[in-house]
């Protein structure tokens, strides 16, 4: 009799209307289902359960039975409340991005066929609860016929409303996840969009992506360049194409495809080039430009591991949909990717300040390019002997061996410090841990660079004004007895690190400093005589653009993550807790923006990389103008000054001292496990110059919080009582006593 009822139902739930796709939304959230659950339920990808919720695609037999009688047994349970009210857009994790551009809003996905089933893009939203209730409904989508959209039945998205600032030579976005399903394949746009790929080889999908794809990204500033549109490659794509779908050993020591693979054969009876990095995880497809149109199209290959795990997490492992969604909000709100995220810092910076830009023309009309003012230019300069890294051609006639110190070689580096704790301090509870926002991000802000050669000046009065490296004694500095604004105040030395080297360790005689190291010497209310500096008259604030587009990438992706700006202190430390976990997919976001600003900044010092080389030869990297070690040494500086000047307003307000700083991270003791515990706020107010807990770079979240007695048992499990306690401060576990950051 059960199986008879069960036909009947099934019959029943065959014939009913299915709930519009907000209200299927709702009765799934109410029983505290996720996607996956009912997907799994239903026997479907987790993507089709969240197209049938959006209304880009509907349910077919047999699934939809099921999904129908799923619903009404929902609907039974949770009736629609007559009085609700729901607003008219969901705000907590938007589907299409706020950056610029936002290409097809509105997107829809193919109505027909296996590939629907990826073919959504939301986000995670049920790791969490919502922000905000689910939109009612969606706004009527249409479709259009397009040389891109060949499959029978295909839909795309309404093309992107021009009116808005939407670039129509790139209205489907800066990038495309191809993935093949089925023998079919599709390219996965943001917001949702699906196209249609009819290219049988690499040379013809280059020959697509240019011709009919429309995709790409407007240029950032005024003299700048169109980003080339960004073709991520799945497995199933790779295999489709003739590529390996793993490189081997060989090939990932080399970077690259073998020369006579088949695929670069291809792509040179096309007559297409590659540029010297060959055909490797982040490939460069190009025909020189001609009429100064570039034709360009970048490749990246996740399963080469083009998506670093340190970095980009599982992005790698994700369907195309929401690989697509993930890199197009990276793309829309700081850039299209270049490569790694240390290449795309260092591309932002140049995209912001390109070397040259278009003349005024000239008598007969013409135009020429001449150097953009406040950029670094196209040509590269050598940087001063003592902001050299070894191996350096400006050493190469330096004794073989020799190592270089503080006198000879510029030391600004992040802080690795740590001191044993007192007496009064093992009297306390806990270790908590505080870490700057986007620390090295803030440390960029207003910071005024050289964008010229280094001259060299003999016995200079010190100038805070002139970017550059100063050999200077600052040996004579006494923290017990320092300058706060205009009052003296005194502290305790042995419980503060020197804010003039990494270690941490009072300096003990002349050595290199980078200007806003000798100028916090002079805020402190010490004399400087410099004995010698390398100093750049061509200044300018090189960073500040590029500081601007990373902040305000971090705090919109926090925001969605439902961590806001204008929080109370309690509010940002509850919000903070598990917003990872509210979409897993933004929190990449989030990971890869601040490892942008790092690597960027990394890379203006870039070493060899292999390729036969030896020292005192020159490497690939000194041929580009943005390898600059100054700049960075700058950053790491006025980094490493800022917290140290935060550390002196908090020890001289409060008569606490740190006992671990690791680059952005302070480890304090305290009574209580919250940094409410021990950081001063009055009325809500932080102490001005010191730590305030806040998402915007520069201010602080709680980083960890451990017992003072794991401390200590860690110290002498390793029989360092000056072990860096900062670095494992996080998690607790400790593997390895010099394991790095």
């Amino acid at each position: 009799m059960s199986e008879l009822f069960d036909r009947v139902d099934a019959l029943v739930a065959s014939r009913s209307s299915l709930p519009l796709p907000a209200e299927r939304k709702r009765l799934r959230q109410a029983h505290g289902l996720t996607l996956d659950e009912v997907a799994t339920a239903l026997d479907v990808r987790r993507a089709t359960v969240s197209g049938w919720e959006s209304g880009k695609t509907e349910p077919r037999p047999p699934e939809r039975d099921a999904y129908a009688r799923l619903l009404n047994k929902l609907a039974e349970l949770y009736p629609v409340d007559p009085n609700a009210t729901v607003p008219a857009q969901d705000t907590a994790v938007p589907e299409t991005f706020t950056g610029t551009p936002d290409p097809a809003p509105e997107a829809q996905a193919l109505s027909t066929g296996p590939a629907s089933d990826a073919a959504s893009m939301t986000a995670s939203e049920d790791t969490a609860p919502r922000l905000a209730p689910a939109p009612a409904s969606h706004p009527a989508r249409t479709s259009r016929p397009s040389s891109t959209s060949r499959r029978p039945g295909a839909k795309r998205a309404a093309p992107a409303n021009t009116s808005a600032g939407v670039d129509p030579r790139f209205e489907n976005g800066p990038l495309a996840v191809v993935d093949v399903e089925d023998g079919q394949v599709f390219a996965y746009c943001v917001g949702g969009l699906v196209l249609d790929v009819p290219a049988k080889s690499v040379a013809a999908l280059v020959d697509w992506t240019l011709k009919e794809a429309k995709l790409g990204q407007p240029k950032l500033s005024g003299p700048g360049k169109d980003a080339d549109p960004l073709i991520v490659l799945t497995a199933a794509a790779c295999e489709r194409y003739g590529l390996p779908v793993r490189l081997t050993q060989e090939e990932r020591l080399a970077g690259r495809l073998p020369e006579g693979h088949k695929v670069n054969k291809q792509l040179a009876r096309a007559e297409w080039q590659l540029t010297k990095r060959g055909f490797g995880p982040w490939a460069r497809i190009y025909r020189p430009a001609q009429g100064g149109q570039r034709t360009c199209v970048q490749l990246c290959i996740p399963s080469w591991d083009a998506l670093d795990t340190r970095h980009w997490g599982e992005a790698g492992q994700l369907p195309p949909a929401e690989l697509a969604r993930l890199l197009g909000v990276y793309a829309s709100r700081v850039m299209t990717p270049r490569g790694s995220t240390a290449v795309t810092g260092l591309e932002l910076m140049t995209a912001l300040h390109p070397p040259t830009r278009a003349s005024e023309p000239d008598a007969t009309g013409k135009r020429h390019s001449e150097h953009n003012p406040g950029s670094l230019g196209k040509d590269p300069v050598d940087c001063a002997p003592c902001e050299a890294p070894d191996g350096h051609p400006l050493l190469k006639d330096m004794p073989r061996f020799h190592q270089r110190g503080p006198a000879e070689k510029l030391f600004e580096e992040a802080y690795d410090w740590a001191r044993p704790l007192t007496d009064a301090e093992c009297l306390r509870r806990n270790l908590v841990g505080i870490d700057v926002n986007m620390a090295f991000a803030a440390g960029a802000n207003g910071l005024v660079v050289g964008l010229s050669a280094p001259t060299h000046v003999q016995g200079p009065a010190f100038d805070p004004k002139l970017p550059g490296s100063w050999l200077v004694d600052l040996s004579h500095v006494d923290l017990a007895s320092v300058k706060s604004g205009k009052e003296w105040v005194e502290l305790d030395a042995n419980l503060l690190p020197s804010p003039f080297t990494p270690k941490g360790d009072r300096p003990q005689g002349p050595a290199w400093y980078a200007t806003p190291t000798v100028a916090y010497a002079v805020e402190l209310g010490y004399e400087v005589r410099p004995i010698e500096a390398w100093v750049r008259y061509e200044t300018g604030r090189y960073l500040d653009g590029w500081y601007n587009r990373l902040r305000d990438a971090y705090i919109a992706t926090m925001a969605d993550l439902g961590v806001p700006a204008d929080l109370s202190p309690q509010e940002f430390l509850a919000a903070m807790d598990g917003y990872r976990d509210r979409d897993p997919e933004l929190a990449i976001v989030v990971s890869a923006i601040k490892a942008t600003v790092k690597g960027g900044l990394g890379k203006l010092r870039e070493r060899p990389r292999g390729e036969g080389w030896k020292p005192g030869e020159p490497w690939r990297a000194l041929s580009r103008r943005t390898w600059d070690p100054h700049i960075r040494a700058s950053v790491i500086s006025r980094t490493r000054v800022n917290m140290h000047r935060k550390i002196l307003k908090h020890a001289a307000f409060t008569g606490q001292y740190p006992v671990a700083i690791l680059s952005d991270c302070a480890v304090y003791t305290s009574d209580g496990p919250s940094p409410l515990d021990f950081l001063p706020y009055r009325e809500g107010k932080p102490l001005p110059g010191g730590f305030k807990l806040g998402v915007n770079p520069g201010l602080v979240k709680w980083e960890g919080t451990q017992s003072v007695l794991w401390g200590e048992g860690v110290r002498e499990q390793f029989n360092a009582p000056d072990l860096n306690l900062a670095r494992y401060i996080k998690t607790g576990e400790v593997t390895n006593k010099d394991d790095g950051e």
